[in-house]
């Protein structure tokens, strides 16, 4: 079966909501306006944690650390917080009237044998994003702010923008050129009226369509293995996919860390339809965030070789539908669970307040088995806001 815009094949897969595990505590100074957007990942000893965003008075975020509690079938329940990891400590990620460690992605990358951390440092001019790592979970170490390389070809200079969805590959692929490299998604965006006034948008050279869509970069392995902090200097930058349908019409960003199937790199998305305010970074009343799938080639990640064309999981209960920025499901994390496939979501239940949920995905297709090296189905986190 092919999309009826871009004649690819659509992706098969599936996601069934399994229900929200993590609300805001009440008297929790550190979640007074929200927990939302979780990362994942597991602990040396096996032990299954999100990493929510938490949200305090005056929009001020912090990365938490919340054992997920699962029931006999391996399905979660609910968490177990213990305490913070990353907060706006530094310089960089704060600002005289704003401040902000926000949206961690995680990655477990064996080759390098750590969890490797995007996140969206808040600081002086607005988003930008920022790296880190850890073995544990527990104690994180910054690499600092990421670094795109200038490429003459674009003729612009992708460390003016401000970017968001970031999250790497779990193990090396090839770049254009054929070199072995780590890879990052991300997303920038374009207006930067938000740094002054009247300034507008700048495109990148060759591209025409202003909406905001998934870009790829890469570093090469030997550099990272000569100097691990290389990691932040990102090069050979390359668009992977724009808007193509009516539900993710303003623009679409990665979702968690692609995971390879034996089609190539499945890749969860969010698209994003309706009417946007003047800016980005105001608190959205008139959108819809939906949450969709693409297979990336596993030779060239940068090629996409099939694509939803239909959300995978849209709007529909009253945690997603409700809050500070309503109808809102938006996938930030996937983990490998004994029991169903599920999907981590955020939905805003009070005017102030947001929470993680889980959906269940389905990798199986009709007469197949599960992808080769994988034991089980999948664990994907999203919220809705």
């Amino acid at each position: 079966m092919t999309s009826s815009l871009s004649a690819l094949p659509t992706v098969p897969f599936k996601l069934t909501r399994a229900g929200v595990i993590m609300t805001p505590e009440a008297g929790n100074d550190f979640e007074a306006e929200g927990v939302l957007n979780p990362a994942s990942g597991r602990t040396p000893d096996g032990e299954l944690y999100l990493l929510p965003r938490l949200v305090a008075t005056g929009n001020i975020s912090r990365v938490g650390l919340a054992k997920v509690l699962l029931d006999d079938d391996g399905v979660p329940t609910s968490v177990q917080r213990e305490g913070m990891v990353l907060g706006p400590d530094e310089g960089w990620e704060r600002g005289l009237q704003n401040a902000g460690t926000e949206d961690p992605r995680t990655t477990w990358v064996p080759a390098l044998n750590k969890h490797l951390m995007t996140y969206v440092a808040y600081g002086p001019l607005g988003p930008r994003l920022a790296f880190a790592y850890s073995e544990d979970l527990r104690s994180w170490h910054r690499l600092g702010p990421c670094f795109f390389e200038y490429q003459a070809d674009l003729s612009l200079d992708l460390n003016l923008f401000p970017n968001k969805d970031a999250v790497f590959f779990p193990e090396p692929v090839n770049d254009p050129d054929g070199v072995p490299s780590y890879a990052m998604l991300h997303r920038p965006m374009w207006d930067l009226g938000w740094v002054r006034d009247g300034e507008g948008e700048h495109l990148p050279a060759g591209i025409t369509d202003n909406r905001p869509g998934i870009w790829i970069s890469y570093v090469p392995v030997a550099e990272v293995e000569r100097d691990f902090r290389n990691l932040v200097h990102m090069s050979k930058h390359r668009l992977v996919a724009l808007s193509e349908f009516a539900f993710e019409e303003l623009k679409i960003g990665a979702g968690p860390a692609p995971i390879r199937v034996e089609e190539g790199w499945l890749l969860i998305h969010h698209g994003v339809s309706g009417e946007m305010a003047k800016s980005d970074f105001a608190q959205q009343q008139k959108v819809n965030y939906a949450a969709a799938a693409m297979i990336l080639d596993a030779e060239d990640p940068s090629k996409v070789i099939a694509r939803s064309d239909k959300p995978l999981l849209a709007p529909e209960t009253e945690d997603e539908m409700s809050g500070i920025v309503p109808n809102v499901v938006f996938p930030t994390a996937i983990e490998e669970v004994a029991g169903p496939s599920c999907s981590c979501s955020t939905a805003w239940r009070t005017p102030k307040s947001a929470s993680p949920g889980w959906t269940g995905s389905n990798p199986a297709r009709p007469g197949k088995s599960s992808p080769p090296g994988r034991a089980g189905p999948n664990l994907l986190g999203h919220h809705g806001i």
